[in-house]
């Protein structure tokens, strides 16, 4: 069964960094598109940033020049690297990867930046 597991998700200040983690186990498929999204409260789950099986990267706005996307296909890992974050940055993060055309989400790792 295919699982997608997320850390380094925490209580950081304005201007801090983080650098979630996402493994996949249980699938011996390279997946193909993976992201991470995330979601606040009372808000719906957006799309935070995107990376292809090749390494093309697609990014939201509101994080452009702030976060980084990268995967590691050898150990079926994707990172995002966040950094200069604020207060609106706060949400649940969800790690998302396609394995063999099916679709898998994360449980979600709790961000949190206080002002």
């Amino acid at each position: 069964q295919v699982q997608l597991v997320e850390s380094g998700g925490g209580l950081v200040q304005t201007g801090g960094s983080l650098r979630l983690s996402c493994a996949a186990s249980g699938s011996i498929f390279t997946p193909g598109n993976m992201a991470w999204y995330r979601q606040a409260p009372g808000k719906e789950r957006e799309l935070v940033a995107s990376i292809t099986s090749v390494g093309n990267t697609n990014y939201a706005d509101s994080v452009k020049g702030r976060c980084t996307i990268s995967r590691d296909n050898a150990k079926i890992t994707v990172y995002l690297q966040m950094n200069n974050l604020k207060p609106e940055d706060s949400a649940v993060y969800f790690c998302y990867a396609v394995m063999n055309y099916v679709s898998y989400w994360g449980k979600g790792t709790l961000v949190t930046v206080s002002s």
